[in-house]
């Protein structure tokens, strides 16, 4: 399960912590949905995914960050894996997308955060934007 924790997952800028509390909170809730509700959910995931990454992206622009395009092409490579996913469970496998939502996701969410975002984060906040939006 991947549950909203301040003290691990905050990284000191509030666009950025807004947006991952929002993304761990849909995690969990696609994690617990029934089989009939777990495919609109994984969609809603996707898209505010695709949303969340679109932001960082211009939150990069804005500090300069000097790793956009590793950073980019992590959110390309997750935004793929939602979109296999969203067809795995079109064809009817949905323990598939399950195993993928309820592990792969939230172990990368947490590395991710650990070192991607947390120097994005550290961009934003030497040039005292952390309270800026995108």
């Amino acid at each position: 399960m991947l549950n909203w924790n301040p003290a691990l997952y905050a990284l000191g800028v509030v666009e950025m912590d807004a947006t991952h509390e929002a993304f761990t909170r849909l995690t969990s809730e696609t994690i617990r949905a029934s089989d009939e509700d777990f495919p609109y959910l994984l969609s809603a995931l996707a898209e505010h995914t695709r949303q969340h990454f679109e932001n960082e992206s211009s939150l990069m622009r804005h500090c300069g960050f000097p790793a956009i395009a590793e950073h980019e092409g992590e959110h390309r490579r997750v935004l793929g894996e939602l979109v296999h996913m969203l067809n795995a469970v079109q064809e009817g496998r949905l323990r598939f997308a399950r195993l993928y939502v309820s592990q792969g996701l939230p172990e990368w969410f947490r590395n991710h955060l650990a070192t991607m975002d947390a120097a994005l984060a550290g961009c934003i906040k030497r040039q005292g934007q952390q309270d800026v939006a995108a």
